[in-house]
């Protein structure tokens, strides 16, 4: 059996991100490439690090020009282990490479920070000093036309940049992000993107997110972030050019991403990219010119990028290439073409809207796809069907985001007018040197506030609000993918502006969409006007609501009702604003007060419900803060006493009721109420008839259900005694289900002492002939004791309520 290849380094079994990519199999294959250069543009390396030194080669010092281009941050020595420190050494570590070429350009500063100006001067001092690839574990937000030249300048003379995508959970950064770049992102413990790698169309794959390098002082020590991703990717490609020396990038990046371990299972995710990076495949399994070979149906379509450099294959010109992106947002993809300037290529675009339509595409003439957020799919295919050589391609994806529905206001002149209310609105910066310009047209006194959002670092949001003809304020006190905030200010009648734009120097456009909430206050003027003491009272009409405010501290407002008969009067506040306590206090027309109440915390309203005998009442109301943006509202619900009840006036039982509970026949319930509508239970019922009839004498009564403490068991011992109430077969009464109308029938003909009658017709359209109570039905009808309804209806089955059932025992008792 064949042992792996393995390093005796002492700190090699610390390095546990080696097994994670399959080294020990890679290194089978090949274990080091001494002859092409590798240049690491970043903070320096530790010349002197004994695991080091053996594989450094000159390199420069842009920070300190003349100086060596030693590390004073730590960050390159790092990145430096991982590539390529010295194997069985008996020292420290081991590299993915056991002998390289490793070149330190020193492009950042102590601090760990670099401008662009360094960064692209450290790539293009690689590139002509022999590098074939640069290591970029760093990045900006910003895209620039300025790097994004040296981008290609390095793909021109055959130089692979690989990049660190970031560490924020957020957009890539680049150079990571242009289209030619191999961008690495950082996988988890958990074989997932790691939570804080930045993640996006432009992603190639991952590796692992945790290390074990070399330090500064010759030490060594654990690190993390997609910084320590990058050089594994970078080393395992110089591995695969010691085996393929003959690749070109775009060669090697292709190499990476079909030897991937998809961990999405969908090919390609904006998360992990094509997937894992696995050494042992890249240096094991064949090179495939044409990664996307089994792509030659829709449902086979392969993912890609929608910002990236792909390569692939024409086998002849029936071999059609189906590919699937996913569009962050609406907005436009171009295509670009490598391919032989002769041929032509015939596009189909399935848009994620349903959308159908076809492209021509060649190395001359790109094509510019509107899109819509989702997945679209492309079919691509020579036009020359009778075409019979192979055709390799190099398809280039570039996204921008849509113009958003404001767009053409990028002059004040030009102002989007919004309606003068607080509103939240999404934009974009969809063209360069973006900004967008809008007006709120203020005619009365309030309060203002904006924040301003971003859903990517590649934003630098700047705000600017400024009233018409007055100096305006700037607020740009956040960072990269930061908010920026208009604190709520008091604004008066008048034309303000609200720009929005990006920080000086973000020119091209961004994919990313801006959130624009604005918070507008009017200031309120109370519809009552003055009625801060009890002699200027707005007076209240019953059932109707009163608006108001308290804009003054320490201030009361005053309403009044008439009251001609004694009712129950009901009052509600409601509408008080969050945070606010109010009080409601009651007074007779002495002013004497009465009662009071205050909305508990969390709640919005706040009920008081008094009876009151004939005279004027007032109210007065009350706040702990002043309010003056929104107005509370006040009502009186006054209703007249009939019987001693609030709810029976007007009521078609109304007499009835009045009859019976004046002969203490039937009770109410609190708050004056009678509720003449709810159904009445059978222990509810055995009451009513008890206290109606006069029966005194009772039984001793055995229900499952009811027991001598129930309250009503006297009354259902009577009722029983008189025959009028039974139970069920299963010896339970069911007190408190609610009565049935063919019940009260029944147990009101029982006090009759009537059997009911067999012969005749079913009085009702709904009682059958075979229904249980259908004699009861008969007599009663027959004798005028009930009715039913307009319809013939008796309707049996339905609950009988308190006033239907109080109703017929009148009618039995007189």
């Amino acid at each position: 059996m064949q042992i792996s290849a393995y390093p005796t380094d002492p700190l090699v079994e610390k390095q546990a991100y080696l097994q994670q990519i399959h080294m020990s199999e890679a290194w089978d294959v090949a274990t080091g490439n001494d002859s092409i250069v590798i240049a690491i543009v970043d903070t320096g390396v530790d010349l002197n690090h004994p695991d080091l030194m053996p594989n450094l080669v000159k390199g420069i010092n842009l920070i300190e020009p003349g100086q060596p281009p030693s590390d004073d941050n730590g960050h390159g020595t790092n990145v430096a282990g991982i590539i390529g420190a010295a194997a069985n050494n008996d020292k420290g570590i081991a590299g993915i490479l056991w002998k390289a070429k490793l070149m330190p350009v020193k492009a950042v500063e102590n601090d760990g920070t670099g401008s662009e100006a360094k960064l692209g001067e450290g790539i293009r001092y690689a590139v002509d000093h022999g590098a074939k690839i640069v290591v970029l574990s760093l990045g900006l937000n910003k895209y620039s036309d300025y790097m994004s030249e040296i981008v290609r300048y390095a793909e021109a003379k055959g130089v692979l940049l690989v990049a660190a995508t970031g560490n924020e959970g957020n957009s890539v950064k680049y150079p990571a992000a242009y289209s030619t770049v191999l961008a690495v992102g950082g996988m988890a413990a958990d074989r997932k993107a790691h939570k804080l790698s930045n993640s996006g169309p432009e992603v190639d794959l991952v590796a692992p997110w945790d290390v074990f390098t070399t330090a500064i002082g010759g030490r060594y020590e654990q690190k993390d972030g997609t910084s320590m991703v990058a050089p594994q990717v970078a080393a395992v490609c110089a591995l695969a050019w010691a085996k393929y020396p003959w690749m070109k990038p775009y060669q090697i990046r292709s190499l990476l991403r079909q030897t991937a371990e998809d961990l999405s299972g969908n090919g390609w995710s904006p998360g992990t990219g094509y997937g894992l990076l696995r050494a042992d495949r890249v240096l094991k399994d064949p090179y495939s010119e044409h990664m996307y070979k089994r792509n030659d149906r829709k449902e086979q379509a392969t993912p890609i990028s929608v910002s990236k450099t792909v390569s692939g294959l024409f086998e002849n010109g029936n071999d059609p290439n189906w590919f699937t992106f996913e569009a962050p947002y609406d907005g436009s993809v171009k295509l670009e073409l490598e391919l032989d300037p002769k041929e032509e290529i015939a596009v189909t675009h399935t848009d994620a809207g349903g959308g159908v339509k076809d492209y021509s595409l060649s190395a001359a003439v790109p094509v510019t796809m509107p899109v819509k957020k989702g997945k679209s799919y492309l079919k691509l295919q020579l036009k020359n069907a009778a075409a019979k050589r192979k055709l390799e391609f190099k398809l280039t994806t570039s996204f921008e985001i849509y113009k958003d529905a404001y767009a053409d206001n990028g002059k004040q002149y030009k102002a989007y007018v919004l309606p003068a209310q607080s509103q939240t609105l999404k934009g974009t910066f969809h063209r360069n040197n973006d900004q967008d310009w809008y007006m709120l047209p203020i005619t009365q006194t309030g309060k203002l506030s904006v924040r301003l959002s971003v859903d990517t670092n590649r934003m630098d949001p700047v705000l600017f609000v400024q009233k018409r003809g007055e100096k305006g304020k700037t607020i740009d006190e956040g960072g990269e993918g930061e908010s920026e905030y208009f604190p709520e200010t008091d604004v008066y009648p008048g034309d303000y502006y609200i720009r929005v734009s990006n920080a000086e120097g973000y020119i091209p456009p961004i994919t990313g969409e801006y959130t624009l909430a604005i918070q507008y206050k009017p200031k309120l003027l109370d519809p009552n006007g003055p009625h801060d003491k009890a002699y200027s009272a707005t007076v209240m009409q019953p059932g109707t609501k009163y608006q108001g405010l308290l804009g003054k501290s320490g201030g009361a407002n005053w309403f009044s009702v008439n009251i001609d008969e004694e009712s129950l009067v009901e009052l509600r506040l409601s509408g008080i604003p969050q945070n606010i306590r109010m009080t409601m206090s009651t007074y007779n027309g002495t002013l004497k007060p009465i009662d009071s109440v205050t909305n508990p915390d969390g709640t919005l309203e706040a009920r008081l419900s008094q009876l009151w005998q004939p005279g004027v009442y007032y109210i007065r109301l009350t706040a702990d803060a002043a309010f003056d943006d929104r107005f509370y509202e006040l009502k009186a619900e006054v209703k007249p006493l009939v019987g001693g009840y609030a709810d029976i006036k007007g009521h078609w039982a109304e007499a009835v009721i009045k009859q019976a509970s004046g002969r203490k026949i039937i009770d109410g319930y609190d708050q004056y109420r009678f509720m003449p509508d709810r159904p009445i239970t059978r222990a509810e019922a055995a009451a009513v008839l008890v206290r109606g009839l006069g029966l005194t004498k009772q039984k001793e009564v055995r229900y499952t259900d009811v027991g001598p403490d129930h309250w009503a068991y006297p009354f259902i011992a009577k009722a029983a005694q008189a025959g009028i109430i039974d139970g069920y077969p299963d010896g339970s009464l069911a007190p408190d289900r609610y009565l049935t109308r063919m019940e009260m029938a029944a147990m009101l003909a029982r006090s009759m002492k009537m059997s009911g009658k067999q012969r005749g017709a079913s009085p009702f359209a709904d009682v059958k002939e075979t229904d249980w109570g259908v004699g009861i039905l008969k007599q009663l009808k027959a004798e005028g004791w009930i009715t039913g309804f307009p319809d013939g209806t008796f309707r049996p089955e339905n609950q009988a309520t308190r006033a239907e059932f109080v109703t017929l025992l009148t009618r039995t008792m007189n």
